[in-house]
């Protein structure tokens, strides 16, 4: 079996960011993760950015007696007026980083492309809250959106769950949620290199991805050991938590799966479409040749990178004309 460690095998266009990746960061480690939590927000784009493309508002998702308020950030890009469509956005870090802002620049783009505003939850996070309050405060925001579209100015026939990496796998269990709870109607959801199974701790193909500075092994062991604690890995693990777990994918809205050739959430991105097609369901996937895990962030001017970026913005918009 080749090393995906080598650079030959990547996109010739990010090689030069994924040997600087690979050399520079290394695995991420339980005692790290406070300074990982200081870079997260560091990265995330201020106030000041998110004003010059969108209008801001703050709510609050009433508490329960097992959770606090939950923050939601409202954005309304300037230009889209009247009643929108909605992306509901949960941003990516494992589950044990980033806050509601993270990664945030996507979601404008894709609502652009939908013609939406954009609502991010500001999900707890493990290890200190471990599944399942990740799922269950993206779910109480997901009711609390629906429950006040009039004041939101959305259309409730047309909102999107989505995310990447671990904000790909709340949008997933987000459809299982709605589901299985008789919740919302939604009408698609955006799954960017989803983080979809905690079994990849256990299989033998990611293990040429140990030391990839990316998102390698040892990270997403202790993202899901975080999440589940002695349960990752093992039966009885919830799909709530891990979606590709999940016994049925029927009556779930249309997907749209990318993920990228050289990244362990690979094979589990492409299990999950499969097994959405098998029961006739609507999926679209897209594996990115010579990528890497978040390749578009790393280097979002690559040709592969905007290739990406539209592709999706493509699916967005025909799902907008479809509905």
């Amino acid at each position: 079996m080749p090393q995906y460690s080598e650079t030959w095998l990547v996109d010739r266009d990010l090689r030069a960011a994924f040997s600087k990746l690979t050399g520079m960061r290394g695995p991420m480690r339980p005692g790290m993760l406070e300074q990982r939590r200081r870079e997260a927000a560091q990265s995330a784009p201020p106030d000041t950015w998110l004003e010059q493309r969108a209008t801001i508002a703050r709510q609050a998702a009433p508490g329960t007696a097992s959770r606090p308020p939950l923050e939601m950030m409202v954005l309304r890009p300037h230009g889209v007026d009247g009643i929108a469509g909605c992306i509901y956005f949960m941003h990516s870090g494992g589950m044990v980083l980033g806050n509601n802002r993270f990664g945030i620049d996507a979601a404008l783009e894709w609502a652009r492309a939908f013609h939406a505003v954009v609502v991010s939850p500001e999900y707890r996070l493990a290890p200190e809250h471990p599944h399942p309050a990740p799922a269950e405060d993206c779910y109480a925001g997901l009711l609390f959106t629906t429950g006040h579209v009039k004041e939101l100015g959305i259309d409730p026939a047309r909102i999107v769950v989505a995310g990447s990496s671990a904000g790909g796998g709340l949008a997933a269990a987000m459809a299982l949620m709605a589901q299985d709870r008789h919740g919302p109607c939604l009408a698609g959801q955006l799954l960017v290199c989803p983080m979809l199974d905690d079994r990849t701790l256990s299989t033998v193909w990611p293990a040429s991805l140990e030391h990839i500075g990316t998102w390698d092994t040892a990270t997403n062991a202790m993202a899901w050991a975080a999440l589940l604690g002695e349960q990752a890995g093992a039966s009885g693990v919830s799909c709530y938590a891990a979606p590709a777990r999940a016994d049925g994918l029927s009556g779930l809205p249309s997907a749209y799966i990318d993920v990228g050739a050289l990244e362990l959430f690979r094979d589990p991105a492409v299990d999950y479409a499969r097994h959405m097609w098998r029961i006739g369901e609507s999926a679209e996937l897209h594996i990115w040749p010579g990528a890497f895990h978040g390749f578009d962030r790393v280097v979002p001017d690559a040709p592969i990178s905007r290739a990406a970026r539209g592709t999706r913005a493509d699916w967005l918009t025909r799902l907008a004309d479809s509905l």
